[in-house]
């Protein structure tokens, strides 16, 4: 179920990507319907995503800016595939994600973690956290991880 949970949550960062404003909450759901997801597992995404919204907007404490590295666990080794640590060490170091947001990502991640996660499974966590730290500013980095085009994000 968490892989279809997470295909959702996909699917729901595309139509906020894609700007589709016309789109309802009642839409959406109907389409995700219609696409083979019953009513359970669409309501795990959004409780999921409600649930990640609400712990990132109570975090009011300033962040330090203090360059760190981060070293991952042995649960964390095991828990993230290869690909998707690579990933996050990339968005740290080109500075898309802080380490406030680099943390929750990687928490998130092992919440749902059965198996390794991988690189798609982190880029949409990644999407949702930087979505609901402030869609407009991260919209066209999200954009750009998310189709693999690097080179656009510095120009």
């Amino acid at each position: 179920m968490r892989e279809r949970v997470l295909a959702i949550v996909s699917i729901i960062a595309q139509y906020v990507m894609a700007d589709s404003t016309q789109l309802t909450e009642n839409d959406i759901v109907e389409g995700l319907m219609a696409e083979g997801f019953d009513a359970a597992e669409i309501d795990a995404a959004f409780r999921w995503m409600e649930d990640l919204n609400l712990q990132t907007s109570s975090s009011d404490t300033p962040p330090l800016h203090l360059p760190t590295h981060r070293i991952f666990t042995l649960e964390e080794t095991w828990g993230l595939s290869t690909e998707a640590r690579g990933f996050l060490i990339r968005l740290r170091a080109l500075g898309i994600v802080d380490d406030e947001a680099e943390e929750e990502i990687i928490e998130r991640a092992l919440q749902i973690a059965e198996d390794d996660v991988s690189l798609n499974e982190i880029k949409a966590l990644a999407a949702l956290v930087l979505f609901s730290r402030n869609t407009r500013d991260w919209h066209r980095e999200v954009d750009c991880f998310m189709e693999d085009d690097w080179g656009r994000m510095f120009h």
